[in-house]
């Protein structure tokens, strides 16, 4: 467990969650600075919450433009991935990466055997052929996770209240960081939660 201090302050809202027994945790992502920061993954890890998650259907990292689309992506575990080749030219996908590895060789179009992403971690993309193409792929153990946007912020819906670690990692990360982590108490009540990640690369 990486014990790096994230800087986090939870503040209830006075709106109560449309769903009932559940709430929503709105998340604000920063860098030390306090600049937004985009592209974030967040996620929330409990014991009833690793019980609750399901593989993701009709997930894809395509290759387009000779780049990976998207670059970043969450999927719980058991998610099988399918990459379609958009490209004219081959692509030689693969990761090294301890959380998954595997080699889809040199090819256009899409594989009929999608990649089973089936233990968490953060995967490493890239193609042998094309050194400038690098994606992630981080995988959880819960369903309530998502990905900042361009302001910093996402919501985590229908969240059962209860004690979470909340996780947060960025590209950005040392290479090998593994996602950074709070305690965090998520109430009945919808609430905000602001984040500041030290630590990040340029």
């Amino acid at each position: 467990m990486n014990h790096s201090r994230v800087f986090i302050q939870i503040a209830l809202l006075a709106a109560v969650s449309s769903s009932a027994g559940a709430a929503a945790l709105q998340v604000n992502v920063a860098e030390a600075s306090g600049k937004a920061l985009p592209e974030a993954v967040v996620f929330l890890e409990s014991a009833s919450a690793k019980s609750a998650a399901k593989p993701l259907q009709n997930v894809e990292i395509g290759q387009q433009a000779r780049q990976f689309t998207p670059q970043v992506n969450v999927v719980t575990a058991g998610t099988s991935v399918t990459f379609p080749n958009r490209d004219n030219v081959r692509h030689h996908v693969y990761s090294f990466s301890p959380a998954k590895t595997f080699e889809l060789k040199l090819y256009t179009g899409t594989l009929a055997s999608p990649v089973v992403f089936d233990k968490p971690g953060i995967a490493v993309l890239g193609c042998n052929i094309h050194d400038n193409m690098a994606a992630w792929v981080v995988i959880v153990e819960t369903p309530y996770h998502g990905r900042s946007g361009a302001d910093g912020k996402l919501t985590l819906a229908n969240v059962p209240p209860g004690d979470y670690r909340l996780r947060v990692w960025h590209t950005r990360l040392p290479v090998g960081a593994p996602a950074l982590d709070q305690p965090v108490t998520v109430a009945a009540t919808n609430s905000n939660a602001a984040i500041r990640m030290p630590g990040l690369e340029p």
